[in-house]
């Protein structure tokens, strides 16, 4: 008997415990198991990335990433949860199994994928460099020599393409979008390398300002970040999903609820929109 009571009891310790980590999880308010009795698929991005990944005025993680996640869980038949995580965190967060896909402007490189897997490119983008209005630096051979001070932010390629391209320079390393942006207007910075679409966005937020210096210093392709311990299974549905997206005009219709003035300048430009990308 008392062997049968400790062992009810284990039972209902585990069960209890089950339902604690998956409130952590956020697999409550819908039950979590509904879609086919699968857990929901978890996605993390680091939501301060306006239009792809952000945090809108009700609290809620919006943007390109998200209806791209929710594409994938759509067609996965699994409910989905997006989780907001620290850029520099996303890689270790897919290690470790806390989430089952990163969708974060992610670039596809080859020393990120000895970490983890990547689906196909879903978009292809650019290093830019964002410069005070009366910079007299006008292209990367500018940006040489000692004693320039570079903003980059932590964990992006824009850090790492500064780290190898200029050794002399002194790099300021921030964690977040704003720091960067404001070390350039306030002029204690003479640059800051990032993506194209972003040093669009804020020089336009910045105009008197900043100028933008949209010529890329590198090309480079995004992707979804995957664990290397997922079932390959996952990665194929992931590449259907895009490849659907690409076919049947998806990915338009997501430029024009949130990359409409984006495309338009840079096609004005002269310049490959971001989803302009051959499967």
């Amino acid at each position: 008997m008392q062997a049968i009571t400790q062992h009810l009891r284990r039972a209902a310790l585990t069960g209890l415990t089950a339902a604690a980590l998956c409130g952590l999880a956020g697999c409550g308010g819908n039950g979590g198991n509904e879609a086919g009795g699968q857990q929901p698929l978890v996605v993390g991005m680091d939501a301060t990335y306006r239009p792809f990944e952000y945090v809108d005025e009700s609290g809620q993680i919006t943007g390109v990433s998200v209806e791209i996640g929710r594409e994938i869980a759509r067609d996965l038949g699994r409910e989905v949860v997006f989780r907001n995580i620290n850029f520099d965190g996303l890689i270790l967060a897919l290690k470790t199994g806390a989430i089952d896909l990163s969708i974060s402007s992610m670039t596809a490189t080859p020393e990120r994928a000895k970490s983890i897997d990547f689906s196909d490119p879903y978009a292809k983008t650019g290093l830019s460099v964002l410069v005070a209005r009366n910079s007299s630096i006008a292209s990367a051979q500018d940006l040489q020599g000692a004693g320039r001070r570079i903003a980059v932010r932590i964990g992006t390629t824009g850090e790492s393409w500064c780290g190898e391209h200029l050794p002399e320079a002194t790099l300021v390393r921030l964690d977040t979008d704003a720091a960067c942006v404001l070390e350039v207007v306030n002029g204690t910075v003479e640059a800051w390398v990032y993506d194209q679409i972003s040093v669009m966005n804020y020089h336009l937020q910045h105009s008197g300002q900043t100028k933008a210096l949209l010529a890329p210093l590198r090309e480079e392709v995004w992707a979804v970040g995957i664990a290397k311990s997922a079932d390959p299974s996952l990665r194929e549905a992931v590449n259907a999903t895009l490849g659907r997206l690409r076919r049947e005009g998806g990915f338009g219709t997501i430029a024009d609820r949130y990359l409409a003035i984006e495309r338009d300048l840079m096609q004005a430009q002269g310049m490959p929109f971001v989803f302009d990308l051959q499967p």
